[in-house]
């Protein structure tokens, strides 16, 4: 389960960084730029390229202000199929950032994220956060929302911060949503394209809601945003100048951007980060005792959870564990991997053990991972990182 007692968050310049700390040990760190293209944003594009995918299918480029052009499907669950041409604008939003030489992906079923409800004007039901068990508080939740639909089609996500307020707080974010998505149609009526619409709320309150229930303290280095959070947040808020310096943020970050991890036990981690997946191999060190590597297994179980979260991989994840790749040796393994990435806002799922004797990660990709949002491949050796002989 990832925990987390402070949030850091410091300006420098354009960019922000958001560092997410437990008992002192770094767990989150991401980087954005305040004014950038980032997941959660509504643009008004302009088609630039319609471009033929496999099995007949096609999709678009668009461009919508970023210095590399997004791509939009033609297909949409639960939209019809968009058949436009270039030069024609649309209303799109960021599901995922631009990555290495890829630009971002669009969706044109926009959504809109509160504190307690997620809106989808092109849904057409009410869904319950699964992490909500009080069967009681569910059916509440959903009656009350769905009495309030007052549009023939729209959508609402009760979010799990839903069940800890009064169900008054909830409507009224309703009619907070809904101005927020009729605003975007306004602007959209009038703007030039490319153009933003809608930019999504600081993450920082995000991570705020996500931590709540174990969080401490929230430490900003920026005045404004000081009293913004103390509106929201009723624990310890401190504005400090030079908070990476005092929390030693800067040194946890070159560990992090490492590719070898050591392990209490002796044993070593080396995480690959390749353009078809993340490959991560247990290193035993030598110790191959069935009790010494049993142990190693769990603390690199418990390690690499951490350092997915840290780093941000995402995508297919493989990792090759020390010893047998029976599935005996392995189940243990497996559970630990699932609770440590339990609450994953990324939604991390461990698939299992694959035929070859690996265990499978499959993680949303949202944003670039530490590594890529602090180098660049080398052009030289185009990331193979080798010396001739």
């Amino acid at each position: 389960m990832i925990k987390a007692d402070t949030i850091v968050y410091e300006k420098s310049g354009k960019d922000a960084c958001l560092a997410v700390l437990d008992n002192g040990s770094l767990r989150e760190f991401e980087v954005f730029n305040e004014n950038g293209v980032s997941e959660g944003n509504v643009y008004l594009g302009r088609i630039v390229k319609k471009i033929n995918l496999s099995e007949d299918k096609f999709g678009f480029l668009v461009n919508i202000g970023d210095d590399k052009e997004a791509f939009m499907s033609s297909q949409e669950k639960g939209l019809l199929e968009v058949n436009m041409t270039e030069g024609q604008c649309v209303v799109v939003q960021v599901s995922k950032e631009a990555h290495g030489d890829k630009g971002a992906k669009l969706i044109r079923a926009i959504q809109i994220a509160g504190t307690y409800l997620v809106y989808r004007p092109f849904g057409t039901y009410v869904d319950v956060s699964s992490k909500i068990t009080d069967e009681e508080k569910i059916q509440e939740l959903h009656d009350a929302v769905s009495k309030n639909i007052s549009q023939q089609q729209e959508g609402w996500v009760v979010r799990t911060a839903a069940a800890e307020v009064d169900i008054n707080s909830v409507i009224e974010e309703m009619s907070e949503l809904r101005s927020i998505y009729e605003n975007i149609r306004v602007k959209a009526r009038s703007a030039n394209a490319p153009a933003l619409l809608y930019a999504k709320e600081n993450p920082l309150f995000e991570l705020i809601r996500r931590y709540n229930s174990e969080l401490t303290t929230v430490i900003v280095n920026d005045h404004n945003l000081e009293e913004k959070v103390k509106a929201v947040y009723d624990g310890n808020v401190i504005y400090n100048a030079d908070p990476s310096e005092e929390y030693g943020i800067q040194d946890m970050l070159q560990e992090a951007l490492q590719k070898s991890i050591k392990l209490p036990c002796g044993g070593e981690i080396h995480i690959e980060e390749t353009r078809a997946c993340v490959a991560i191999d247990v290193d035993s060190a030598g110790n191959v005792a069935r009790g010494a590597t049993d142990t190693l297994n769990k603390e690199a179980a418990k390690e690499i959870a951490r350092q997915i979260i840290l780093r941000n991989l995402a995508g297919k994840i493989i990792i090759d564990f020390a010893g047998s790749c029976e599935y005996r040796f392995i189940r243990n393994i497996l559970d630990i991997l699932s609770e440590e990435l339990s609450g994953d806002a990324q939604g991390a799922h461990v698939l299992g053990l694959s035929k070859a004797g690996n265990v499978e990660i499959l993680r949303r990709r949202k944003r670039p991972t530490l590594l890529e949002q602090f180098s660049e491949e080398c052009p030289t050796c185009q990331g193979t990182g080798r010396v001739e002989l």
